[in-house]
């Protein structure tokens, strides 16, 4: 497949994704293109991942996945992928922006037998200053619901109960309390091969545990609006974040340093 083909949306999935702060689309890669990227992209995963312990003596978000960071900057197979039109199009299309800059890529390998991914909305990491921010979700083998796929809470991006929570035991009781008392529904399925999802920054999401014998291995494209700004850091991690994915930008500068190009312009 050619990663910089056009995959067209409807106004119908456009104003879904807008209601809903999610959506999931079948067939946007095949096979082939998986099976070339995820190779190389679970490779380096392994290679520079730094968590060595034991599952049994991680703690939650770290029993959640293996996590690497900017896999573009390590290989030039990876850039290409990152580098896509295809992916970049459809998240600036959803996002009902001009264009689309990469915030950073990250890779999720969830082991057979880790744990849950506690519900949590992305953005609470990230020191930016609108909205205007999607993960491309790209699993690279089909997600049976035994290895964990990802779900989400329909609406919930207005939501400011739960902003404030990282990724934790405390986050996965307080806001799925809260999601189940105000009647929001969780969305989850299992991902065909070639399924991928795309979601806004303040949608509350989480996943299953892994209880297959196989890991899960999913690669994760954080855009954001390409007129983005950064705004002054509410913490120590989004001071880390700002450093680390936006390096040289002040607060009210736009967010375009060399780590975030440009990837899709109409």
């Amino acid at each position: 497949m050619n990663l910089n083909a056009t995959y067209p949306l409807t106004s119908t999935q456009i104003e879904q994704f807008r209601r809903d702060g999610f959506i999931k689309l079948k067939d946007v890669l095949d096979a082939e293109t998986l099976a070339h990227y995820g190779q190389e992209i679970t490779r380096l995963t392994i290679e520079l991942n730094t968590q060595h312990l034991p599952l049994t003596e991680r703690s939650t978000y770290d029993k959640a996945f293996l996590q690497v960071m900017n896999l573009w900057e390590q290989s030039p197979v990876v850039h290409e992928f990152i580098s896509g039109q295809r992916l970049a199009r459809m998240a600036c299309e959803l996002l009902e922006v001009d264009g689309v800059r990469l915030y950073h890529d990250q890779s999720l390998y969830k082991e057979p037998g880790g744990g849950i991914t506690p519900a949590h909305a992305d953005q609470y990491y990230w020191p930016l200053g609108s909205d205007r921010t999607i993960t491309a979700w790209i699993p690279l083998q089909a997600v049976p619901n035994e290895m964990g796929p990802l779900g989400f809470y329909a609406r919930s991006q207005s939501v400011e109960f739960g902003r404030d929570l990282g990724i934790s035991d405390e986050s996965e009781e307080k806001i799925s309390a809260n999601m189940a008392r105000h009647g929001f529904e969780f969305v989850s399925s299992p991902f065909d091969l070639g399924e991928v999802s795309f979601h806004l920054g303040w949608t509350f999401h989480k996943a299953r545990a892994n209880v297959s014998s196989q890991p899960r291995s999913v690669m994760t494209i954080i855009y954001m609006d390409a007129q983005m700004k950064l705004q002054p850091a509410l913490s120590p991690i989004q001071a880390n974040d700002a450093a680390q994915w936006c390096p040289d930008v002040l607060p009210g500068e736009l967010a375009s340093s060399a780590k975030n190009p440009l990837l899709y312009s109409r």
